[in-house]
């Protein structure tokens, strides 16, 4: 396998499983909880794309950059369901975090596409 196949393959499974760690320990919004089952849409993005590429470079990168995207969608959901006046949560917080989780996300996506046949190729 390529480098940058096994690296992206890497920063996916840590991005997801920090995620996990920061839904179910640390909580993301503000003290976790309910607002927090947001990030279980992003998590099914990575677990159904994995599943439906079969790990295959070209679909893990779209993958990966639906679940960036989805990192997004749950900033402004989160905003709009006023998850920011909650205890310990703030606008800048979310968007913090959902920007370093999409670019952690985006990161992965690069790498993917970096090892796709065409990529090699060029």
């Amino acid at each position: 396998m390529k480098r940058p196949y096994l690296l992206a393959l890497g920063l996916t499974l840590f991005t997801a499983l920090f995620l996990v760690y920061g839904i179910g320990a640390l909580g993301i919004i503000g003290d976790g909880g309910r607002p927090d089952r947001l990030y279980l849409g992003v998590l099914g993005v990575v677990l159904l794309g994995a599943l439906a590429s079969r790990l295959r470079a070209t679909g893990m990168a779209l993958t990966t950059l639906g679940a960036a995207a989805a990192c997004g969608v749950v900033a402004v959901v989160a905003l709009l369901l006023g998850y920011a006046d909650e205890p310990g949560a703030s606008a800048l917080e979310i968007l913090g975090l959902n920007a370093m989780y999409g670019a952690l996300f985006g990161a992965a996506a690069w790498l993917f596409h970096r090892a796709t046949p065409s990529a090699v190729d060029r």
